[in-house]
């Protein structure tokens, strides 16, 4: 059938939002057990894949098996045994006869299996096996059973599944879900990159990978799924582009006068690179449409100058400038390194915060209405005065946002309420590979700020339980020489904080601070800094380590973005396997920023992953080349909690393994978007439906199809 050549019927549409518990063979309490797993309508449940297969299509006797190598092998259960310990552990035993030869499958502590299993009973097991004692085993293998049915064939799928739930109900009902309702997709991928790009139709592609024949087919399914999923995330990134093109922007030029005069406000000479960068922005801030751009910079390469040229700029024209900073120790170390900058100029510098009081809110609010207010520094306070309508701020001719990956997408379009679009700049010290930037800031322009206003050195080693208490005796000694020093730890204590569990092995704040307290810097005054503190806490632990008045401040990674205190020089981070490459960097940056030379200490378990990332991060300090590195690692949901960005999560695509097919779908969908940038025509009217139903709230996507 040709899903092509018309749409399907209304009520055939909206089959694919009945609720789950009316698909086939779930029924009400089976659809609680789904709705966790976030399956709530009949076509959550048609695209819930498979997170990994078992290769039925070779399957292996016992006698062909090799150490370490992944196999499945069909056979007949000929023992069940369960056997407890003394203390509470046990371990279940499943014999496996192949006709010929013995393979034991283990589950540790899981008795409940026991049940599932039987004598004479027909059976896969699937996992790597093990020669111990001169018998075949297999640890925790997946199976599945055949009993009087022929042998299952093919590519048998695994699914995500949840407490309650196991494999062979949810194959089953997954199947029947995609018999009966299948042929109701749409096929919104149009004919022509069908046909350019080998991909399945929509209705072959969704049978196959759920029930796929063999390896070549499940690839060929999988490649159109993922190809449709990148195609329609980078067309609402490229329609976003569109849209922010065509916007009316105040023109901002620049003059050699301005310049001069901007320039003059510098007490430093501008390096190369960022002379670069601010003729760059200077001349997007020309143009009559806004500026939308990408600033990225390594720790120490002088991005607050940029930042303060384009905001200068702005003023020059007699326009106003906004800047948001994710925390507010931030926002008053940015305001106070404005503030320095800018001693001898007339521009008047505010700020906005959660913690300010009413009173001072309406004064402000009124300041800027009044045009009274040149240059605005705030948290997220400044987005929610501009979505309340409370904020007049009719001048703004610029938005800065440091950090856009600790907020998220929609917040960059709440400060443009305000009046005329402004021209915009995102900031961020924490490097973001290639593949990351083309989604999650897809729909801007990319400067990237080279070097370091001057050569930073930062001495970075791997402790070890030998070598900490000689470390702790540098870090006395630098103490003792009027320096100062950060302990780093992931966890507070208690449950959960700063989006770290505490678990076994990992110390947390509440120990180390005890330990440093009592013993090895009991001579030294030492303050904490955490996540759970009130923001006037944080304010007033950031300003007594600032101001010198405590020596040692231990912290959480709550000071990895923009703390600035020159005299610090001296970091240990405890627990370092918690953090990845990237946050590393970034803490590691907050040492070494004055006249002395900063050394780091990174302490961590001795598991032979976290030896490799350590091994990099001691011997590299270009942060680009860290973030290429933890992507590869860790990937990009651990790099940045690409929860916080806003646009919808991947269901089968991978930034890591599927980079070519995004540099495809990046180009189709700017071409695409060029010839057809409201999507109005016939052919792309279901491309217009599915990309606003997934990307038209996060993106602000306006009027399309």
């Amino acid at each position: 059938m040709d899903r092509n050549s018309s749409d399907p019927s209304p009520n055939d549409a909206k089959l694919l939002s009945m609720p789950v518990h009316e698909a086939p063979g779930v029924g009400r309490s089976r659809a609680q057990l789904l709705n966790k797993l976030g399956i709530d309508t009949v076509a959550d449940l048609l695209f819930h894949f498979p997170r990994d297969y078992e290769d039925l299509t070779k399957l292996s006797k016992v006698c062909q098996l090799e150490q370490g190598k992944k196999v499945s092998v069909a056979g007949t259960i000929r023992e069940v045994e369960l056997r407890e310990f003394g203390d509470g552990r046990n371990m279940l035993g499943v014999l496996l006869h192949d006709g010929v030869d013995y393979l034991r499958g283990v589950w540790f502590n899981q008795p409940f299996l026991k049940n599932r299993f039987r004598a004479d009973q027909g059976c896969i097991f699937s996992g790597v096996p093990k020669k111990r004692g001169g018998r075949w085993e297999m640890s925790h293998p997946q199976f599945v059973f055949h009993d009087d049915e022929p042998q299952p064939e093919g590519m048998l799928p695994v699914y995500p599944l949840t407490e309650g739930l196991a494999q062979r109900p949810m194959r089953v009902m997954v199947a029947a879900t995609v018999e009966r309702f299948g042929s109701v997709l749409e096929e919104a991928i149009p004919d022509g990159l069908l046909e350019r790009f080998e991909l399945m139709a929509v209705e072959e592609a969704l049978s196959v990978i759920h029930q796929p024949r063999d390896r070549e087919q499940l690839v060929r399914a999988r490649r159109r799924f993922v190809f449709q999923e990148l195609f329609i995330m980078q067309l609402a990134l490229a329609r976003r582009r569109h849209m922010l093109a065509v916007e009316n922007a105040p023109p901002l030029p620049i003059s050699a006068k301005i310049r001069a005069r901007i320039l003059r406000l510098f007490p430093f000479d501008l390096t190369p690179f960022q002379v670069e960068v601010c003729e760059e922005i200077a001349a997007d801030m020309a143009m009559d449409r806004p500026m939308n751009r990408l600033l990225q910079g390594d720790v120490g390469s002088g991005k607050t100058v940029v930042a303060a040229f384009a905001m200068l700029l702005c003023v020059a024209h007699g326009y106003q400038a906004a800047m948001m900073a994710p925390t507010e120790v931030l926002v008053r170390q940015h305001a106070r390194s404005l503030r320095q900058l800018l001693h001898h100029s007339t521009v008047r510098i505010e700020t906005m915060i959660g913690a300010d009081t009413p009173s001072q809110r309406d004064a402000l609010l009124k300041r800027i209405a009044a045009g009274e207010v040149d240059l605005l520094v705030g948290t997220q306070a400044l987005a929610h005065a501009a979505e309340s309508g409370k904020m007049d701020m009719q001048r703004l001719g610029l938005v800065i946002i440091d950090e856009q990956h600790k907020f998220g997408v929609r917040q960059r379009a709440l400060l443009k309420q305000t009046g005329a679009a402004p021209h915009y700049l995102v900031m961020t010290a924490t490097p973001i590979p290639r593949t990351m930037t083309m989604t999650l800031f897809g729909d801007l322009s990319v400067s990237q700020l080279q070097g370091a206003p001057t050569q930073r050195r930062i001495h970075t080693y791997k402790g070890t339980s030998e070598t900490r208490s000689r470390w702790w005796e540098f870090f006395a000694k630098k103490l003792r020489e009027g320096r100062q020093g950060y302990v780093i730890v992931p966890v507070v204590g208690g449950s959960e904080t700063d989006g770290a569990v505490v678990v076994d092995g990992v110390r947390s704040l509440e120990e180390v601070i005890e330990e440093l307290a009592c013993q090895t810097l009991e001579e030294f005054r030492i303050d904490l800094m955490h996540g759970r503190m009130t923001s006037r806490e944080k304010d007033e632990a950031m300003l007594r380590f600032s101001s010198g008045e405590t020596q040692v401040l231990v912290a959480t990674s709550i000071v990895e973005v923009g703390i600035d205190v020159p005299n610090a020089t001296v970091m240990t981070i405890e627990s370092s396997d918690r953090f990845g490459l990237a946050q590393l960097h970034q803490l590691r940056g907050r040492v070494g920023r004055g006249a002395h030379p900063g050394y780091v200490c990174v302490f961590s378990d001795d598991s032979v992953v976290t030896s490799e990332r350590l091994d990099i991060f001691c011997r590299t300090s270009d942060g680009f080349v860290l973030a290429e590195e933890d992507f590869r690692l860790r990937g990009p949901g651990a790099m940045l909690g690409t929860k916080q960005h806003g646009l919808p999560p991947f269901r089968i695509a991978s930034l890591l393994d599927d980079h070519q097919t995004l540099e495809e779908a990046r180009s189709e969908a700017e071409t695409l978007i060029q010839g057809d940038p409201d999507l109005k025509s016939t052919e792309h009217a279901k491309l217009a439906r599915l990309m606003k139903a997934q990307y038209g709230e996060s993106l602000d996507l306006g009027d399309v199809g």
